[in-house]
């Protein structure tokens, strides 16, 4: 056989073992990326947890909320767009004053941008059900129907990142909330020891509304409400908290602060 063909076959030889070489490299590399650079983007489990930490928590809001779909946003360290949140109010009208009680009732991982949204965000208002009937023993009757029932509305906060979401805990999205809402009034342990008395503290115990109770007392007692209904009786808003459906219902008054009636059906 002439020489130059043994040459040819053995660079081929040498080119197919370069070629195998570089295609193992690369699929090392592909394979060792996601471990060996930082990732974009929040872990998967970090969302499960901040939704396991925060659905259904209440707050009390720092400051008003607006109503429509923009709400308030925040930057990454917590810090409001002041002039952007009166905007949003004067344009579409205040959903929730300062000191409310707000339910997070949504979230959404947007790329750089966290949003909360609060007693069922801001699209629309909610009505509660005007023609609620009960059955009491063979006879049918319906429910104490305010007579102007108001509309309830959420709203929403942003977190602007600027960049993809970073990794995060429960305490660390409370704290860039904090100068919107408020989460520190609702532990238990520091609001009912010392300063409830004794009748309250059976009542929460024992998951009862009383007369006499504020906000964060029911709260502790029955969780947060199904439904609520504000208007005005005898020159003073008052609002219900409705709890349950038909047949088993529970209305709770608040005037201020204070239970001042508790109906249960």
């Amino acid at each position: 056989m002439p020489a130059w063909g043994l040459t040819i076959r053995a660079g081929a030889r040498k080119s197919a073992a370069n070629l195998l070489k570089r295609s193992l490299w690369l699929i090392a590399a592909f394979l060792l990326v996601p471990h060996g650079f930082a990732k974009e983007g929040m872990d998967r489990n970090a969302r499960i947890d901040i939704i396991r930490g925060l659905l259904r928590e209440v707050a009390v809001t720092k400051v008003p909320l607006p109503r429509g779909k923009r709400g308030v946003h925040v930057d990454g360290a917590g810090k409001l767009d002041q002039a952007d949140a009166q905007k949003e109010v004067r344009t579409n009208g205040m959903a929730m004053k300062a000191g409310g009680l707000a339910e997070i009732t949504a979230i959404h991982f947007k790329e750089k941008a966290l949003v909360i949204e609060v007693n069922g965000g801001g699209r629309s208002g909610r009505k509660w059900y005007q023609h609620i009937e009960i059955d009491m023993g063979g006879t049918v009757g319906p429910v104490d129907q305010p007579q102007d029932v108001n509309e309830e509305f959420g709203s929403s906060v942003t977190v602007d990142f600027g960049r993809p979401l970073p990794d995060m805990t429960v305490p660390e999205v409370k704290k860039v909330l904090s100068n919107v809402l408020d989460f520190e009034r609702h532990a238990p342990t520091v609001l009912y020891s010392p300063n409830l008395p004794p009748q309250i503290k059976q009542a929460i115990k024992d998951h009862k509304v009383i007369v006499g109770m504020d906000r964060d007392a029911v709260l502790s007692a029955k969780g947060t409400p199904d439904r609520r209904v504000r208007e005005v009786r005898d020159g003073s808003e008052q609002e219900d908290w409705i709890y349950g459906t038909p047949p088993h219902v529970l209305i709770v008054t608040f005037d201020g602060d204070q239970v001042v009636g508790v109906k249960q059906y």
